[in-house]
Formats: C-alpha cells, sequence, structure tokens
C-alpha cells in the first residue's frame, strides 16, 4: 500500500517552491485559478509515473526561467519488501516522521522507513529520474530505481481520457487487477494477414478504374510494380499494445463511454487494483459526472472509508464535492509572493459545518460571513444594485457568502476567524442587538477581519426603519403586507407599540403625507423583528437590499449610507 509521505516542488510551471505532506487517504486540492493545484498532480504524476521518457518545454520551468533547474522529489512510504532492500537500496533508504511531516537521512527504529525519487530538468530539456538521500550525495553514489521497482509506485491517472484504462495497454488498471495476461501474438497476427487478404480481393473490384490509371501510369513512367493492388497497410492493421479492449454485451467498445462513466468504472477498477497500484490522481473531479454519480465516484475512491483503500489526489471547483467531503480531506493550495504552500483545516472549528452549509465559500477568494439570512440577502440585493450602476459584482470578483445561522454574533465571529486561518479575506456582517464577546472581537480584528456591524443597539431592521427616507418605508410596509398579509403586519404593530398604533393609522398619516415620526420608526423595527419577522429570508431582503434600500439610501441617514459604502468598498476591493 504504497503512499506519498512529502512532496517537495522546485521551479515547475507556477511552482516556485512547495513542500507539503500530505495525508495517507484522500486530498482534495483546492484554492483560485492558476493557484498550481493541477501542477501538484502533475509532479507527482512525473515524477512517479512508470514511463521511458516526457517531452518538456521551456513553458514547463517557472516563470520560464531555465537557468533554475525543475526538482521535484517525492517521498514514499509503505514500501513493499523488495523496496526496503539494504543490499539494493541501503544507501538511499531514508525515514520520515509522521509526527513533524518531515523528512529525514537516516533511517531509524521509530519512525517511517521511504524512499525519495527525484526528478531533475535542466536547460536541456532532459528530464533525469533517480533516487535521492544526501549521504549518497556526499558518497558521489548515484542510482535509479529498477523498472519493475517504478511500475510498483507509479499513480493512475484517472483523467478525461480514463477509456485508455479500459483496454490491456502497458499502464492500463486491467494490468493491474490480476496477474492474468493475453498471449495470443501468432493468432493475432494471424488475423491481421486474413484481413489484408481479404479486403484486397473485395477492393480490386470495387478499385479497378482506379487501379488500372495508376498501373498504366507506372509502366509509362518506368517504375516496376507489377500488378497493382489495393490491400491493407500492415502498418494499419498491426495488432499490438492496447489492441485487446473491453467491449459491451452487445460488442461495443467500453472506450465509446461517455467521459463521466468512463471515469466511473476506471476509478472503480482502480480501487479493486489498490494493491497493486495504490495512488490516483484525478483532477477536476467532476468532469462529465451528474452530482448523483460524483458521490458515487468519491465513494468508490475511499472519502467515506475509515481506512483508506487509496491514497488520492484530486482537484475540484464543485460545491457536490466538497459537501461529500470532510474538512480533514480538504487541502487549500496558497500562493505567496515566493513560495506555494498548503493549508490544512484538519479538524478545526466551524470549518467541518461551514463545509456542510456553505460549501461554495471554500472556492471563493474573498468570503462575506453573515449573521445570518437576512443579512446575506441584503447583501446580495445591494450587490445586484451597485452591479446595475456600472460596479462589478461580487460575485464576479470571487466572493461568496457564509450564514453563521443567525444565532449569536460569537457564532459570527467565530466562523469568520476560521476561514481566515486558512487563508481567505474575510468580513463579518453582525447585528449590534446582541453582546459579543470582547476578547473574540479583538481576536477577530488581529488576524486583520473587517467588522461591518450596525450602530450600538440596532439589529438589521431597526437601522433600515431608523435611517431609511419615508418613501423607502413606504415600500417596506407594502412588501411586508405582501409578504405576511395586512392581519398579520397589522397584529405585529399593535403587539410592539401596546396598542398605541395601528396599521390603520399609520396608512392614514402617509396619505396626509405626514412623515413616519421617530417613535413610529422605532415600532416598525421592532415588528419587523419578530419571531416569523416580516423579511427572514434570503429572497425577501435580496428584494429590499436592490429595490429598496440601494436606490434609496443615500436620501437617508448619513451615518447609515457610510456604513453601506463601508460595505460597497470592501466588496468591491476584492
Amino acid at each position: 500500500m504504497v503512499r506519498v509521505r512529502h512532496l517537495k516542488i522546485q521551479n515547475f510551471r507556477a511552482i516556485k517552491t512547495l513542500e507539503w505532506a500530505p495525508s495517507a487517504g484522500i486530498n482534495c486540492l483546492i484554492g483560485p485559478g492558476d493557484s498550481g493545484k493541477t501542477s501538484v498532480l502533475e509532479a507527482i504524476d512525473l515524477c512517479l509515473g512508470a514511463r521511458r521518457s516526457v517531452r518538456f518545454t521551456d513553458a514547463d520551468f517557472h516563470l520560464l526561467d531555465v537557468a533554475q533547474p525543475i526538482w521535484i522529489t517525492v517521498t514514499v512510504g509503505a514500501l513493499p519488501d523488495e523496496l526496503l532492500n539494504l543490499d539494493t537500496y541501503g544507501e538511499f533508504l531514508r525515514g520520515f516522521d509522521a509526527n513533524t511531516g518531515l523528512v529525514e537521512d537516516e533511517p531509524r527504529a521509530d519512525i517511517e522507513t521511504v524512499l525519495s525519487v527525484q526528478l531533475q530538468v535542466g536547460a536541456d530539456l532532459e528530464p533525469v529520474w533517480s533516487l535521492f538521500s544526501e549521504r549518497a550525495v556526499a558518497q558521489g553514489l548515484e542510482r535509479g530505481l529498477a523498472w519493475k521497482h517504478r511500475a510498483l509506485l507509479a499513480p493512475a491517472r484517472i483523467g478525461q481520457y480514463a477509456s485508455a484504462h479500459l483496454s490491456w495497454n502497458r499502464s492500463s488498471v486491467l494490468n493491474r487487477l490480476t496477474d492474468e495476461r493475453p498471449d495470443l501474438g501468432s493468432e493475432l497476427a494471424r488475423a491481421a494477414r486474413e484481413a489484408r487478404n481479404g479486403f484486397g480481393a473485395q477492393a480490386s473490384v470495387q478499385l479497378a478504374q482506379t487501379l488500372q490509371i495508376v498501373g498504366q501510369t507506372a509502366f509509362n513512367l518506368g517504375v516496376s510494380i507489377g500488378q497493382v493492388q489495393a490491400l491493407l497497410d500492415a502498418h494499419a492493421v498491426s495488432i499490438g499494445d492496447g489492441a485487446i479492449a473491453l467491449h459491451d454485451e452487445g460488442g461495443v467498445p467500453l472506450h465509446a463511454l461517455g467521459t463521466g462513466s468512463a471515469r466511473l468504472l476506471t476509478a472503480g477498477l482502480q480501487r479493486a487494483a489498490a494493491q497493486a497500484s495504490t495512488i490516483a490522481l484525478v483532477d477536476e473531479v467532476e468532469y462529465g459526472l451528474e452530482p448523483h454519480r460524483l458521490k458515487r465516484l468519491l465513494d468508490s475512491l475511499g472519502a467515506k472509508d475509515a481506512v483508506a483503500p487509496l491514497q488520492v489526489f484530486l482537484t475540484t471547483h464543485s460545491p457536490v464535492a466538497l459537501r461529500e467531503l470532510s474538512s480533514s480531506q480538504l487541502f487549500i493550495v496558497r500562493r505567496q509572493q515566493d513560495f506555494h504552500e498548503v493549508r490544512a483545516p484538519g479538524h478545526l472549528d466551524h470549518v467541518q459545518s461551514t463545509l456542510r452549509s456553505d460549501p461554495e465559500a471554500f472556492l471563493a477568494k474573498s468570503v462575506l460571513v453573515c449573521e445570518g439570512a437576512s443579512e446575506i440577502g441584503l447583501a446580495r440585493g445591494l450587490d445586484q444594485y451597485w452591479s446595475e450602476i456600472g460596479h462589478p459584482s461580487f460575485f464576479a470578483l470571487g466572493g461568496s457568502y457564509v450564514n453563521a445561522g443567525g444565532s449569536t454574533p460569537d457564532l459570527c465571529l467565530q466562523r469568520g476567524l476560521a476561514l481566515r486561518r486558512l487563508g481567505y479575506r474575510v468580513m463579518v456582517f453582525i447585528d449590534a442587538d446582541k453582546p459579543h464577546t470582547q476578547v473574540l472581537l479583538e481576536e477577530v480584528l488581529s488576524e486583520g477581519i473587517y467588522v461591518q456591524t450596525w450602530r450600538a443597539g440596532r439589529a438589521l431592521e431597526d437601522e433600515l426603519f431608523l435611517s431609511l427616507p419615508d418613501q423607502a418605508i413606504d415600500a417596506l410596509l407594502a412588501l411586508a403586507v405582501d409578504e405576511k398579509g395586512a392581519e398579520t403586519v397589522a397584529e405585529h404593530v399593535r403587539s410592539k407599540s401596546n396598542n398605541t398604533l395601528t396599521l390603520e393609522a399609520i396608512h392614514e398619516f402617509r396619505a396626509q403625507n405626514i412623515p413616519y415620526a421617530p417613535p413610529t420608526r422605532q415600532c416598525l423595527g421592532q415588528a419587523a423583528r419578530t419571531r416569523n419577522g416580516w423579511f427572514k429570508s434570503v429572497t425577501a431582503y435580496q428584494h429590499v437590499g436592490r429595490q429598496i434600500v440601494g436606490p434609496h439610501a443615500q436620501q437617508g441617514d448619513p451615518a447609515f449610507f457610510a456604513l453601506l459604502n463601508d460595505l460597497r468598498a470592501w466588496i468591491h476591493a476584492a
């Protein structure tokens, strides 16, 4: 059950330097576009793949700088006995400490014995594979893996062309399922000869005129070819590597399966062959698969198994895939100024719950963590309004929203803190009517999280009814009646005013163009945020933000308008 224990990449494509100790099971790499996720998979494949040659170009070097060689070092553990042979590989055996995630040059009893395979590519573009240890370098020793041992380490690539694994070629997963091998050389050669001869008898009749012209032309030019025939080209019908393929019951070759079906079947076969090849690489795991089949593929790869049958390196941009995984299977690739890093959420508090409720956030660059659905709806509606007047959309800038569940400000702050520590740009959007823990707020601010809140003591509904102009309050009341019904709204107003104010009276005042008095505004804010509030949904508040708050906020309280501008400035700085 060979496993990659440590990976080091230098000067390869988008990656200047990267060091990472992956997990033994599912390693789902996520991150912004061009962050280097696919390059990590390619590096593992190029270094461990059972191939005799690979074509490199200048574009494979970081920033096209061929003066800086490509170095890829993959350290593998859980080695079979033949790779632990002291006579063969003794000077190259090293140690891996699982507690520190570091490779040590000398093996010792209390850590795992490993081998480091290294790929180097210089300006001549010629790849060189070798084993690596510091003591071997010091002694001037050089050694590569024997071909049969390279085949033991080679990962299976489940890509867009997974159908290649559905025939018996050299790298096919079919060759790893059992020790059986097709040995039909003479029969296949005879079949090829019969096909050529049989075709020639038919073609000479169908192509008689063309053959006559060719023969006459050759005779006139003195080219001696005798009686010309139309036979199948011997090269075209030669049968070699990959000629024997799987077919369905009707005789249709399985390589004609759709991309998703071929990937799904190949992943299942890879698991069945896990004893022979235990590392799988899957770029864009969702490619070609409907959500239900994507879930089945992840199950087949061992996403839900307590003991991982395979070590899988995969990339995804699918929230469906993320929701099926645990936070310990997630790895976030971050590009820093001079290096790349891979951050592991592990079992950090609030990460798994966010992964289940809002997996899209882990695929974003910026995250707006909202106390509840109301804040998400308002922010989305405002963003739509701002987009209509010429500003870029938050989604277009790589943004996403997280719903903290509307319970306490502290929960919202904690979720924001967890995401910030994974490298995301974060704003927390909370009400100011409930107390938060001051120590937690200070910790959040120290991590560089922007906290957006209303003025002291106010919830969202208070702020809207106390700050917006009269025309906007009219629109909010009309929407509340549409959403909840006039009777319900009227009852909420009577209750919150202790029967001193009615909805009918408010309508009469407005019919006479009497402005909303501050006590009326305060009462409406309290009524709007009852347990079954007037706008307590993303959809309702999205309408409020887009159609009411956005167009009217500038005519309302300047301090409220300033708060909205702070929100807009953060979003558009993404």
